[in-house]
């Protein structure tokens, strides 16, 4: 079993940027498919990115492609997610997620969540 722990989140004014990283320890890293995922008050969780294993393929929501940038360094044991260009509406608890299935990215199906960090953006 993973253990993720997100960090980097905070308040920013629309139009600035925040990088979120994802730490995980357990088992091997570089075995475990990444993703990040977020739910704002009264929603639904939603998919946000997701990354494979070796981070040579990264897919996106269709709303967020050329805003938001997932990236993964297996020797830190750590996904990122950059996001630029903010909004209000990105205000979300945003959560980091693992599996070893390697069409995890595809399927957007994780079985292993981080705790979240808060991000608000305001206007």
């Amino acid at each position: 079993q993973v253990q993720l722990v997100e960090s980097g989140g905070g308040l920013v004014q629309a139009g600035g940027s925040l990088r979120l990283s994802c730490a995980a320890s357990g088992r091997t890293f570089s075995s475990y498919a990444m993703g990040w995922f977020r739910q704002a008050p009264g929603k639904e969780r939603e998919f946000v990115a997701a990354i494979v294993r070796s981070g040579g393929t990264t897919y996106y929501a269709d709303s967020l492609k050329g805003r938001f940038t997932i990236s993964r360094d297996n020797a830190k044991n750590t996904v990122y997610l950059q996001m630029n260009s903010l909004k209000p509406e990105d205000t979300a608890v945003y959560y980091c997620a693992a599996d070893p299935d390697p069409l995890s990215p595809a399927h957007k199906r994780f079985g292993s969540w981080g705790q979240g960090t808060q991000v608000t953006v305001s206007s």
